[in-house]
């Protein structure tokens, strides 16, 4: 026992001499030596930690130029969540790609997806966090922050196919007036003019404007047919992609937002084919229509009637009733109407002042417009509901109507009639009503109706005869739920149910103990997504090939239980005809591959997205029945 802890302590001794020369100890003990080895562990275990990371172009830039973000993984991960890129606009990707080589014995493996961005604005602009999951954990990039500086000068390179297209395509606002009156009507015309020397493929709007300070409506373009026209004198084709109708609600200098477009165009390359035509180039380029300013005049105050409510335009106004002889009791309608083309939507009508013994109902409004690029024009209404509670002669007075005509820029005022409305077989004084005349009716106002001797309405016996003022109840016979049939129900359903329950527990956990049926349907799973993925992208080539070959991809990683790394083209031949799948199918399956990695190089056509699309759906069904 004695001799075991002497060659212990010599034992201890000599580690402790060992390490006496790297970390500078003169004396270590036995505890100090264990201390030590696990920070070399640790410390060695830290170098092998995956990193996950985004890696930015440039981190400042002007508000005219775009960067790219690449988001790199030394893993093979998967999940991938780019941000929300909330200031900047995706412009290109996401594109991905595998990098795996050897250098000196050591391996070396990362995976990055590709952005390219255009920001929104000026200013200090956060890009936020991407995840993505490796072995059941996720891992985090960190925020990026931006400076995006006012637009700096861009080279003017006749080769560069930014340029190019920057030259050859052009969004145009057109406004019909540019110094309104406040509430007069104005249009405007967003118009993408394309030269001849490039082509268009599609666009979609980044940022539309929202008009502050204006009341607007969009004017529906039925179709976007191409027209010849001019541009700076030069010869362009055009198409009107929006029209909208405005009408200023503030005075002074506003402005109107632009609006941004992302065009895909087709641009002349030095390249060709090998029949000699020129390969065009395909680019995602931003146009905008620029800020314009309104100078909006105010309506002039000389001459403004006091009861001027804000119509600008040229209308009309008419006052009518559906009948000018009723009964007491009776109900009658009387309408104001204005009509004409202005804002018809952004006034009041003029109210209907009625003599104190006739009953108003709140008026019924009603609308019947229509908006073009001449404006608002149609007819606006209000429709009162009036019952007389005595018999007589009533009126109604004139009402008036004041608007700011735009083509002479004066106010001008409209009269109605007096309208006479006569009650009869109602209550009435002992001497009978003097009749009024309209010129004594808009003289003496409520005088009329106030000269008459009022007596209460009678009330007739079938006044109400339209509403039920008798119920029949019928009684019903109580019921005791205890032993009743749906308590036996209820009591034994929780003992059929405890059976299914252990059962459909116990085919769960067999299922997920089946490892081969689990990834299986992982498979199945994942191809659905990702083929999902690439039909709602048709028509978007990167989009589209990105999404198709993870289908393809994670198709065979779970099918053939493969690493991505392993997922070279020859290992996937001579996997695939090990399995008993047929030359045809195997050579299809490594053409759809191929063009996936082409697709990030060379222009592909709609119908060519079409049919991988759909030599995709059909392989990997095949490969499913062949396959052993």
């Amino acid at each position: 026992m004695l001799k075991k802890q002497k060659a212990l302590k010599s034992k201890q001794k000599k580690i402790g001499r060992t390490l006496i020369p790297l970390f500078g100890y003169k004396k270590m003990n036995f505890k100090n030596t264990i201390s030590i080895l696990i920070f070399i562990f640790i410390l060695g275990t830290s170098f092998a930690q995956v990193t996950f990371e985004a890696k930015v172009s440039k981190k400042r830039l002007g508000v005219n130029e775009r960067l790219r973000i690449d988001f790199v993984m030394d893993k093979d991960g998967d999940n991938f969540n780019p941000p929300t890129f909330e200031n900047f606009t995706v412009v290109g990707g996401p594109s991905q790609s595998i990098s795996n080589s050897w250098t000196n014995g050591k391996r070396s493996y990362s995976k990055s997806y590709s952005y390219v961005l255009s920001p929104k604005k000026r200013g200090n602009l956060k890009i936020t966090q991407a995840t993505i999951e490796y072995e059941g954990k996720t891992y985090k990039t960190s925020p990026l922050n931006i400076v995006v500086t006012a637009a700096v000068e861009v080279p003017k390179d006749p080769n560069d196919p930014r340029y190019l297209a920057s030259q050859n395509i052009h969004l145009v606002a057109e406004v019909s007036k540019s110094k309104p009156y406040l509430n007069e009507a104005i249009t405007v015309v967003y118009k993408l003019y394309i030269s001849e020397k490039i082509g268009v493929q599609n666009w979609d709007y980044i940022d539309t404007p929202r008009y502050n300070d204006f009341w607007h409506q969009d004017i529906e373009v039925k179709e976007l047919k191409p027209e010849r026209g001019t541009y700076k004198g030069e010869k362009y084709r055009y198409v009107v992609l929006r029209k909208t109708l405005l009408y200023p609600q503030k005075t002074g200098k506003l402005t109107l937002e632009p609006l941004t477009l992302d065009v895909s165009v087709e641009v002349p390359s030095g390249r060709r084919d090998i029949f000699g035509s020129r390969i065009p180039k395909i680019i995602n380029q931003r146009v905008s229509a620029g800020n314009r300013t309104i100078n909006v005049k105010a309506l002039p105050e000389n001459g403004k009637p006091l009861h001027f409510t804000g119509a600008v335009g040229s209308f009309n106004l008419k006052v009518t009733t559906n009948k000018t002889t009723l009964k007491a009791t009776e109900a009658l309608q009387a309408k104001v109407e204005v009509s004409g083309k202005g804002n018809l939507k952004l006034f009041e009508l003029p109210k209907l002042e009625l003599p104190n013994n006739l009953e108003v109902y709140e008026p019924e409004h009603k609308e019947s417009v229509r908006t073009n690029l001449g404006g608002t024009q149609g007819k606006i209404s209000d429709e009162y509901t009036i019952v007389p509670s005595y018999s007589g002669t009533y009126s109604i007075p004139e009402v008036k109507f004041s608007y700011f005509d735009v083509a002479t820029e004066s106010y001008k005022t409209l009269n109605s009639k007096v309208l006479t409305i006569n009650v009869s077989e109602g209550p009435f004084s002992n001497s009978n009503s003097v009749p009024v005349t309209p010129n004594s009716a808009a003289t003496s106002g409520n005088a009329n109706a106030t000269n008459v001797n009022k007596q209460n309405v009678l009330s007739r016996a079938n006044q109400f005869a339209s509403f039920k003022t008798k119920t029949s109840f019928v009684a019903i016979q109580s019921s005791s739920f205890f032993k009743s049939s749906l308590f036996w129900i209820l009591l034994v359903i929780p003992f059929l149910a405890l059976p299914i329950v252990v059962f459909i527990k116990k085919k769960n956990h067999q299922r997920s103990n089946d490892v081969a049926g689990n990834k299986k349907r992982k498979a199945n799973k994942l191809t659905r997504k990702y083929l999902g993925e690439a039909k709602q992208s048709l028509g978007k080539k990167e989009a589209f090939y990105n999404a198709l070959e993870r289908a393809l991809h994670n198709y065979l990683k779970y099918k053939l239980n493969l690493e991505t790394t392993d997922l070279s083209k020859d290992k996937i031949k001579d996997l695939l005809s090990n399995k008993n799948v047929s030359q045809e199918a195997v050579t299809t399956f490594s053409n759809l591959l191929q063009n996936c990695e082409l697709a990030r190089y060379t222009p592909f056509t709609n119908v060519d997205m079409q049919k991988d699309y759909e030599k995709a759906s059909d392989i990997i069904s095949t490969i499913d029945k062949q396959m052993h």
